[in-house]
């Protein structure tokens, strides 16, 4: 039952970041961009991937601890609250960066953002490591990920001062 929450967990932070998300958007094409960003087909690729990594690896990590001693079970339920606290935390970050890069068009705003979503999930990564090594092993493309992603909005924003389109 823990990968249909985090599944579930998941698709809606993937939905919300999506309605936002318009790379069609005479705004969007306007922007100058990194000749290093990837090709648009990759994002939706690479996304629901990770996506999907990022449900399994949570689910795995949740359902990790097996204990049965009486204060192990009390820090078990600690952890298990500090980690979806933390996977909570994260996917609204997730979802948060579409609506401020593609519907507030702030890039600046979008990439400072970008990069505490990065710290979140080298957390969320260190915490699954922590329960689970393979899963935290499986989680961390989706860590590096977020690295790049912050790495690119901070190049467009760069390269867009104001975070204006040429044209506007």
């Amino acid at each position: 039952m823990t990968v249909v929450w985090t599944a579930a967990a998941t698709a809606a932070t993937a939905a919300a970041g999506g309605v936002a998300t318009d790379p069609a958007s005479p705004w969007y094409r306007q922007l100058r961009k990194p000749d290093w960003q990837p090709p648009a087909v990759a994002f939706p690729v690479v996304w629901t991937a990770l996506y999907a990594d990022l449900a399994v690896s949570s689910a795995v990590a949740l359902d990790s601890h097996d204990t049965t001693d009486a204060a192990g079970v009390k820090a078990r339920r600690q952890e298990i609250a500090a980690y979806r606290g933390a996977l909570a935390a994260n996917l609204v970050l997730n979802a948060t960066w579409s609506w401020l890069f593609w519907r507030a068009r702030r890039p600046w705003l979008a990439a400072a953002e970008c990069a505490v979503l990065t710290v979140s999930s080298a957390d969320l990564v260190r915490r699954t490591y922590h329960v689970n090594r393979g899963a935290g092993v499986s989680l961390a493309p989706y860590a590096l990920w977020c690295g790049f992603a912050t790495v690119l909005s901070t190049a467009i924003a760069r390269l867009n001062p104001g975070g204006r389109s040429r044209e506007q």
